[in-house]
């Protein structure tokens, strides 16, 4: 839990009762609980959808049902389930041992699911859904995802490989370079050593990319246009630089020939439209348990432990997922 906001030092193990659900409610027993971003501006007071405190940060866990509250049908003691914060009424709740959510809000999972595997695809949710909306009129046939070795990052660079584009990602070592390639990149770009746009643009022999996926913002942005090839698309998701100081919208005139689009995107999109939101994580749980998709597990911690996962992803230290244990 967090009482205030700050460091990793302000969440604390705190002891409750197990919750009993209620009519129309499931108890879930955590298996694996996801660590990412979005805890981390929970924790430091940040999130534009933050919960009121006291609170417990966490966003992800799969489990199993522990206990069925009065009237819910579908669900039996010991199936497998993931729970994500996107479908509660507030963000957080999920570093827990327990959590009792309304009946419709877990996502059933095949028996022979990995719950570990199943902790990271509420990333693949994200990427999918980038890659299922944001295109143009034409399908696109190769990408450009800054950060393949992050947390939404590798799991684009699964997705869009398995979709058939021709994925080109950057990184920022020759560690992280290897790890994009071993989830499927054909061409990684060292960012602190070479020009992303020269190097995307050399690859594609001048014609650039349909579509680019970015999460840094600041002067990038407008590298990341420049990279783009006729009715090319550049998805916005985060800003960890900053907004570009450039006027957009005059180097998008500038491009004016190549009728290019800037997608601003949040899954907090789908807050209004919550089945089509369960949909792409309904067919992400499709492609892991048909083996399309791997997730990678970077580090593996005791929930107690978690103001280290924290410091280690926010030292970006970590390639793959990293996950607590109840």
């Amino acid at each position: 839990m967090i009482h205030r906001t700050g460091g990793p030092e302000v969440l604390e193990t705190v002891e409750v009762p197990v919750p009993v659900p209620g009519p129309g409610e499931v108890l879930v027993r955590a298996a694996a609980i996801g660590v990412g971003w979005p805890d981390v501006l929970i924790r430091t007071g940040v999130y534009k959808w933050m919960p009121s405190l006291p609170a417990s940060p966490g966003s992800d866990m799969s489990g199993v049902i522990a206990k069925i509250g009065a009237g819910v049908e579908g669900f039996a003691v010991g199936d497998k389930v993931l729970v994500t914060a996107r479908d509660l009424k507030q963000r957080g709740g999920c570093y827990t041992e327990y959590l009792v959510v309304p009946a419709a809000v877990p996502y059933r999972l095949p028996a022979e699911t990995d719950l570990d595997a199943a902790a990271c695809l509420p990333n693949y949710q994200v990427a999918w859904a980038m890659l299922q909306e944001s295109a143009g009129p034409r399908k696109p046939a190769s990408i450009f995802i800054a950060g393949a070795a992050g947390g939404v990052g590798n799991a684009a660079v699964q997705l869009a490989r398995h979709a058939g584009m021709v994925v080109i990602g950057s990184v920022s070592s020759p560690a992280k370079a290897d790890f994009a390639r071993q989830q499927g990149a054909h061409h990684v770009i060292n960012y602190r050593t070479e020009s992303p746009l020269q190097r995307v643009l050399d690859i594609t022999e001048g014609r650039g990319v349909d579509l680019v996926l970015d999460h840094v913002g600041g002067p990038g942005l407008i590298d990341c246009l420049k990279m783009l090839a006729s009715w090319g698309c550049v998805v916005s998701y985060n800003a960890m630089a900053g907004v570009p100081e450039a006027n957009v919208f005059a180097e998008m005139r500038a491009l004016l020939a190549k009728s290019l689009t800037l997608r601003c995107f949040s899954m907090h999109s789908y807050d209004g439209d919550p089945p089509r939101r369960r949909r792409f994580m309904t067919d992400v749980i499709g492609l892991l348990a048909g083996g399309a998709i791997r997730p990678a597990i970077g580090l593996t911690l005791p929930l107690t432990e978690v103001a280290e996962a924290h410091r280690r992803i926010e030292q970006s230290v970590v390639l793959g997922k990293i996950l607590l244990k109840p």
